[in-house]
C-alpha cells in the first residue's frame, strides 16, 4: 500500500484518521473535513466516504471496506474495531461518462 501524500480524509471520526496513519495509507500532511463540496475534492487524492457525483471530480478515491456485524452498524467504532473488521483499502479513478 502506498501512502497518499496531502490525502484529504472526509470523516467525523477521530478514529478513522487513527487507524489511516496507523496502517501508513495517510500522514500528518493530510487534510481531515467532515462534510465537503465538489471545491473540497476536485482533482484531490481523497479517502473516506463519498457519493459518486463527487468521487469522479477526485483524482483518485480511496475507501477502507468495512464487514461490521450487525450489532457495530450505526456505532461508533474504535481503533481497535477497525483494526478487526477493515479489509484493505482500495483506490479508484471514478469516471462520469453521461451527465
Amino acid at each position: 500500500m502506498q501512502k497518499i501524500v496531502n490525502a484529504t480524509v472526509v470523516t467525523r471520526h477521530s478514529s478513522l484518521v487513527e487507524y489511516l496513519t496507523a496502517i501508513g495509507l495517510i500522514d500528518d500532511s493530510a487534510v481531515v473535513v467532515g462534510h465537503v463540496s465538489e471545491d473540497d475534492v476536485i482533482g484531490k487524492d481523497v479517502v473516506g466516504v463519498l457519493p459518486h457525483s463527487l468521487s469522479c471530480l477526485a483524482n483518485s478515491f480511496t475507501e477502507v471496506p468495512l464487514q461490521l456485524p450487525a450489532e457495530l452498524r450505526g456505532k461508533e467504532l474504535s481503533v481497535e474495531d477497525l483494526k478487526q473488521y477493515a479489509g484493505a483499502p482500495v483506490t479508484y479513478q471514478v469516471v462520469k461518462i453521461s451527465s
